[in-house]
């Protein structure tokens, strides 16, 4: 049964789907949480490696996760604040799973990217906001840790110009940092913020606000810190960008915040001026043609798939964003690449880990389906005329090891964890070239994910395996009239075949590669299956 139109303008002009983008341990997880607490999705929170508290961040829910501090997979996290509907998509911080992040921002409308006080710009920092420029996403920066010391704000600033070519135009200013840290003036309402830490930052932060013009503002903040901010927002009036929210969308210009996550500091202004400034959900290209988020055509494509979210169950979980139209439960769908019709019927809310039933939701939502294996990641579901989105980022891996296993009766377990695996996108698995399915070769774009995937085999397939790295680093599949028996013969490089059984080479370094080009130049050797 379709929707009002009404209805669906109104539902779809009120969500905003976004992602935050940043280095490890720039505060990325910490941020997420306090978002959530000041959303009201939570009313305590963890903190990554906490010392005071023995919570672990809600966005992170596996055991490797909890145990190691860090992000390793992509969360969808749900939560109304005011009057609006808020899908944030966690991301990997670890470099080692940028392929996950990368793919997830495929489904974002925006990003914040959060900047460490102390280091400023770096490198994953950089990948990622390439990636986001390559889809024109509009960009917020969150400058963190301001209750710990770190580089000039201007300074920090400049930095993100120079490096990234886009304009800064801060919307709050810190006053000092560290041990002199009193707070942040908010430049549009002309009030200061002062700075207070309390409850370890698992609860809300009540801050108390005054004008720069109140008398008794000079005692608060001290006459150094008066002077300082009175000089430094007399400097930005004069040589600052001033904000235009249509260079904003136009990814030309990003406004910056300043505070703390750890502490909850400045992170309520920036979720209010957040849902001011971030676009509802944007329109998708398909084949050429524009499908608009309030289009009566319901679609969307699956962007992550996630196994064992809860392991009594051993489940499979399709990450999906609505691209335009109004989802319900039980509806039939077009799975464009089977040619077949299927039924949506345990569509989930996600909050990390927990999970429930809903009946509806709109474009600009992200929502889980369970999966009995029939969807991969870029598939498009629709009703009506078949749509074909872009493709999801798909990278080729430069790390790589043979899987022996311990016991050769858990064969068959190795099996379904190897294959539920490579179907999330978590490793690419290959076959080398007439050994059937033996000691099969698994390949990552990072040499972390080899951890995790032994991790996962031993505790969620009962396998024990051991990985024998392997001296290649480079990956190509290869098109034209080839002859496998002839080309393993090299020295230094390995066929191989993909799951779907194409041929592929790796390659030990550019040299080979560049060898093997000049001897069989009947043949193209891609960096991506065709």
């Amino acid at each position: 049964m379709s929707v009002d139109t009404k209805i669906l303008q109104n539902e779809v002009v009120r969500r905003r789907t976004f992602a935050i983008i940043s280095h490890p341990d720039a505060g990325k997880t910490t941020l997420t949480e306090k978002l959530l607490l000041y959303g009201g999705a939570i009313h305590l929170a963890g903190a990554v490696k906490a010392k005071k508290a023995s919570r672990h961040a809600t966005s992170d829910w596996m055991e490797i996760e909890k145990e190691r501090g860090i992000s390793i997979t992509s969360s969808v996290l749900q939560f109304d604040y005011q009057q609006f509907r808020i899908n944030l998509l966690d991301t990997p911080g670890h470099q080692d799973f940028s392929e996950d992040t990368y793919r997830t921002l495929s489904a974002a409308d925006s990003a914040v990217m959060l900047i460490d006080n102390a280091k400023g710009v770096e490198t994953q920092t950089k990948k990622l906001f390439e990636v986001c420029r390559l889809r024109d996403l509009p960009i917020f920066t969150f400058i963190n840790k301001l209750d710990r010391e770190g580089r000039d704000p201007l300074e920090l600033m400049s930095e993100v110009e120079q490096l990234l070519g886009i304009q800064c135009v801060p919307m709050t200013w810190p006053i000092g940092m560290g041990q002199s840290f009193r707070g942040v003036y908010d430049r549009e309402n002309k009030l200061i913020h002062l700075f207070k830490a309390a409850f370890h930052g698992q609860k809300k932060l009540m801050t108390q606000t005054i004008s720069l013009e109140d008398a008794e503002t000079a005692t608060l903040l001290g006459d150094h810190a008066m002077s300082t901010l009175r000089h430094d927002l007399e400097l930005l009036e004069m040589a600052g960008t001033p904000f235009s929210k249509d260079a904003f969308l136009k990814s030309t210009v990003t406004p910056v915040y300043f505070g703390s996550a750890l502490t909850n500091f400045g992170v309520e202004p920036f979720l209010q001026s957040f849902i001011e400034l971030a676009p509802p959900p944007a329109a998708y290209s398909s084949d050429g043609q524009t499908v608009a988020p309030e289009s009566d055509q319901f679609s969307a494509f699956v962007f992550k798939i996630q196994a064992n979210m809860d392991p009594a169950h051993r489940d499979r979980v399709a990450f999906m964003r609505i691209c335009s139209g109004h989802f319900e439960r039980q509806m039939e769908v077009k799975h464009v690449r089977l040619n077949k019709t299927i039924r949506l019927s345990k569509p989930l809310q996600l909050m990390a880990q927990e999970r429930q039933l809903i009946d509806e939701a709109y474009a600009g939502d992200v929502i889980g389906l369970f999966d009995t294996g029939q969807l991969r990641i870029g598939d498009t579901l629709c009703t009506g005329n078949p749509l074909h989105f872009s493709e999801v980022p798909h990278f080729s891996p430069e790390f790589f090891a043979k899987v022996r296993i311990r016991d050769p009766l858990k064969r068959k377990q190795l099996k379904k964890g190897l294959d539920q695996l490579s179907e999330e996108g978590a490793i690419q698995v290959f076959y080398q070239w007439g050994m059937g399915e033996m000691d099969p070769i698994v390949g990552a774009v990072g040499v972390l994910q080899f951890e995790v995937l032994q991790y996962r085999i031993e505790n969620e397939y009962g396998a024990k395996i051991t990985l024998e790295r392997l001296p290649y680093d480079l990956a190509r599949w290869v098109q034209g009239d080839f002859d496998a028996k002839k080309f393993s013969q090299r020295e230094r490089s390995l066929c191989i075949v993909d799951r779907d059984e194409k041929p592929m080479v790796l390659f030990k370094g550019d040299w080979s590669l560049r060898h093997a080009m000049n001897d069989f130049p009947q043949l193209k050797f891609l960096l991506t299956a065709s």
